[in-house]
């Protein structure tokens, strides 16, 4: 096995090519790719979660509509209301940023600033759609 004296040798016979280990947050400069590609994973398990817990919110009304007196308190409070612009915001971040990596898939849109430029336009683009969902939505809790 590696012991710490083996590991000595492998590190200093990489850096005499001033090649390190491996990207670290001393050396690397964060992108709006990298930025955006976090977030659409961190997302994605958000969203997963969150189809989880509807699906178990429906699944409880068809068996009891009492079931839906106590979903709706929840969703009138105020955190209830963070979670539910949230939850909109997520999906909608996934869902642009997922348009974004399908036209990488056809094969446009890999020059840097064109990917600087649609890395910004999704951001901008989830929080539009947000706002445009709550706007339309807030009468329905």
């Amino acid at each position: 096995m590696f012991d710490e004296k083996n590991l000595t040798l492998v590190y200093k016979s990489n850096m005499k090519n001033y090649n390190p280990l491996s990207p670290h947050l001393q050396i690397y400069k964060w992108q709006i790719s990298s930025l955006l590609s976090i977030t659409h994973r961190i997302v994605g398990v958000v969203n997963f979660f969150a189809i989880v817990l509807i699906c178990i919110w429906a699944m409880l009304i068809m068996f009891d509509v009492n079931n839906y007196s106590i979903i709706y308190i929840i969703l009138n409070s105020t955190f209830g209301k963070f979670l539910a612009i949230s939850l909109c915001w997520t999906f909608s971040f996934h869902i642009v940023n997922e348009l974004r990596h399908l036209i990488w898939d056809a094969g446009y849109g890999f020059e840097l600033k064109v990917s600087k430029i649609t890395g910004i336009l999704a951001l901008i683009g989830s929080f539009v759609l947000t706002v445009i969902f709550y706007v339309l939505g807030r009468n329905l809790f």
